[in-house]
């Protein structure tokens, strides 16, 4: 099965992800940012469809990369594939989950979600740097809006919670039977 953990930056994915790792034996976590981080810092004459722009995620390669490696991913876990990413846009989240499910339709989509003065104090306990500050102000506002949809996944409320209690509650809901896919 195919785990991916979508919300705003700084609310936990990655966090609850590793969790989750621990919870499934056989499990692994894939995070398609290495990816993104890569293509981005590539030379400005190598050009991609998407390219020039601050988010990694507007390259149309960097959409294509996160399905690949969740294919790849999936081939070699004995467990779940976990997958911690931030979606706000929702012709992005439905391209990459499409490309997911194309080859495993077993693909669990959960939102975490908190409010914005309790992600904007997580980010600041985590030491986010400056010059990254405006990209992701605005980023997180962006977020927080289109996570209000339930499209972007089973909603997971992370506030006054221990990332340990948000695992659980994904765990439980994994665990359900006759849990269906949903996104």
């Amino acid at each position: 099965m195919i785990v991916l953990i979508n919300g705003s930056f700084g609310v936990g994915k990655t966090t609850v992800a590793k969790l989750l790792r621990e919870s499934f034996p056989g499990s692994v976590v894939y995070d398609p940012e290495w990816a993104g981080l890569a293509l981005m810092r590539l030379p400005k004459w190598i050009k991609f469809k998407g390219s020039g722009t601050d988010d990694f995620q507007d390259i149309a390669l960097w959409r294509k990369s996160a399905v690949a490696g969740v294919r790849l991913f999936s081939r070699f876990a004995r467990g779940h594939v976990i997958v911690p990413m931030t979606f706000s846009r929702r012709d992005y989240f439905d391209e990459v989950t499409a490309g997911i499910r194309l080859h495993n339709p077993q693909l669990r989509v959960f939102c975490l979600k908190a409010s914005l003065q309790t992600i904007k104090k997580r980010l600041a306990g985590r030491g986010t740097k400056s010059a990254e500050a405006g990209w992701i102000e605005r980023r997180i506002i962006e977020c927080a809006e289109a996570h209000r949809d339930a499209h972007f996944g089973e909603p997971v409320e992370t506030e006054n919670r221990p990332a340990p209690a948000v695992a659980e509650d994904i765990v439980r809901r994994l665990q359900q039977p006759g849990a269906t896919t949903v996104a």
